[in-house]
């Protein structure tokens, strides 16, 4: 055998022992995965009876969210389904919002928030949003829409009040027609 044939043995015995160990390595990984997080509680599956509980929630206050909703020369009619809501500061919540398109063809709208205070934005955490998202409504389409969110704990105190507030607008060049794609009164 030539010396290049046992340099490319040598070589393969190598790489093959290399792949060995580094599968054997990825295999110990997930005991020693699940070992960690029981003694950490990291993502721990080993007991799904415990319940989870969010300890960020401040039960000794109360935040008042007003909802508002405006559209801005679009066809749609566009409100929350509750005007206000009472939240502890860290809680969970879902409000939900309608929209209608009062049209006979397809348009495309955008939804911008804004808060009241000003302030309060930065503590007003959106998980889920149709703000974060193009919204196109076919003809007389109705819609609901969730807006997930949480207000932070560290919201100074003085703020009792936040207005949540939703301006809906078009967006240029998204207004179809029903036959062939064109705006409503082009040729």
């Amino acid at each position: 055998m030539s010396t290049a044939a046992t340099e490319n043995r040598r070589l393969l015995v190598r790489l093959v022992i290399s792949a060995v160990v580094m599968f054997g390595f990825g295999f110990m990984l997930v005991p020693f995965y699940e070992k960690i997080c029981e003694v950490t509680g990291i993502n721990n599956l080993l007991k799904p009876d415990r319940v989870a509980e969010n300890t960020q929630v401040d039960r000794s206050r109360w935040v008042t969210v007003q909802f508002d909703a405006n559209v801005h020369d679009l066809p749609w009619r566009f409100t929350p389904r509750q005007s206000a809501l009472r939240v502890h500061p860290g809680e969970l919540v879902q409000v939900d919002y309608e929209v209608t398109n009062t049209r006979d063809y397809p348009v495309a709208g955008q939804a911008v928030p804004s808060y009241g205070p000003q302030q309060a934005g930065q503590y007003f955490r959106k998980l889920d949003c149709f703000c974060f998202t193009q919204q196109t409504l076919a003809p007389g389409e109705q819609r609901v829409m969730p807006v997930v969110f949480v207000i932070d704990p560290a919201l100074p105190a003085d703020v009792s009040v936040i207005t949540l507030s939703y301006t809906f607008f078009e967006i240029a060049g998204r207004r179809l027609s029903q036959s062939g794609g064109k705006p409503p009164g082009s040729t």
